[in-house]
């Protein structure tokens, strides 16, 4: 065996008495670990959100510590491919100035919403997703999915969920693009019902001044939807649904709130409110 292996006898026997040390049993561990929060993340944690998840379920270990252990085992993140923004605001009707001027922060909840639409291809054409996001904590409050473009089933219904599961009770900055489904009139109407609500609307052309919006379509797409092909609506549909409520509402950690999720950042918030 050792011939065919092309292995040393003494080398054999070495290996076959060794004892391993306390530190290659805790890099044995946290390489378990690692390939199950890799795994559970769809392949699109890199080792510093790997390394804050590992802390969070009571493992002691350091970023450089968990990146060196991914890269000898071949464990990495998945790569972002090209993202095409895709807005089209060659219409006639009124549009209002950007008052969000790229301030992606908000101090409490229900106080900044972003909104935009994407395409997600299915082997039987088209489906249309428009999401709001609160850029509070980042949740996604609002979504639709939709095979057609009508601002009945595209904007609208993505705000009647977000003001059901977030209701905006003080004053609300609601951001978007041009696109057609937010400027037109049956959106416009309904939006003014909210006399505490003030539009804003982005530069033309500049998809810089909805970054955010197009940051979690980015993420969307990369950690989830182009590793799919999806042969119908219901079943991008149910993939959707799945990776919005189960994955980045609840358990994905997010850069802009210190790599926390989103159930953590809310939890650490309303113990800073009773203290």
């Amino acid at each position: 065996m050792c011939k065919v292996f092309k292995v040393s006898r003494s080398r054999f026997y070495e290996w076959r008495n060794y004892i391993p040390s306390n530190h290659d049993n805790e890099n044995r561990a946290l390489l378990f670990e690692i390939r199950r929060i890799h795994e559970q993340s769809k392949a699109s944690y890199g080792s510093p959100r790997i390394t804050d998840e590992l802390k969070s379920r009571g493992f002691k270990a350091s970023k450089p510590r968990v990146a060196r252990l991914m890269k000898k085992n071949g464990i990495r993140a998945v790569h972002a491919k090209k993202f095409v923004v895709t807005t089209d605001s060659k219409h006639k009707y009124p549009v209002v100035e950007n008052k969000l001027d790229r301030n992606f922060s908000a101090q409490k909840s229900a106080q900044v919403w972003v909104s935009d639409i994407t395409y997600i291809r299915t082997m039987k054409g088209w489906l249309y997703l428009t999401i709001i996001l609160d850029l509070y904590d980042r949740k996604v409050i609002g979504w639709a999915l939709s095979t057609d473009m009508s601002a009945e089933n595209t904007t609208i219904a993505a705000w009647r969920m977000a003001i059901k599961n977030r209701p905006a009770t003080e004053s609300l900055v609601f951001h978007s693009d041009r696109n057609i489904q937010y400027t037109c009139k049956d959106f416009a109407d309904l939006v003014a019902s909210y006399k505490n609500v003030e539009r804003s609307m982005s530069r033309k052309g500049n998809c810089w001044d909805n970054a955010v919006a197009e940051s979690f379509f980015k993420t969307l797409k990369v950690e989830h939807v182009y590793r799919h092909k999806y042969l119908n609506s219901q079943e991008a549909s149910l993939s959707v649904f799945e990776w919005i409520e189960t994955w980045y509402n609840r358990n994905r950690r997010h850069s802009a709130l210190g790599n926390l999720t989103i159930n953590e950042f809310e939890k650490l918030n309303q113990l800073k409110n009773v203290a």
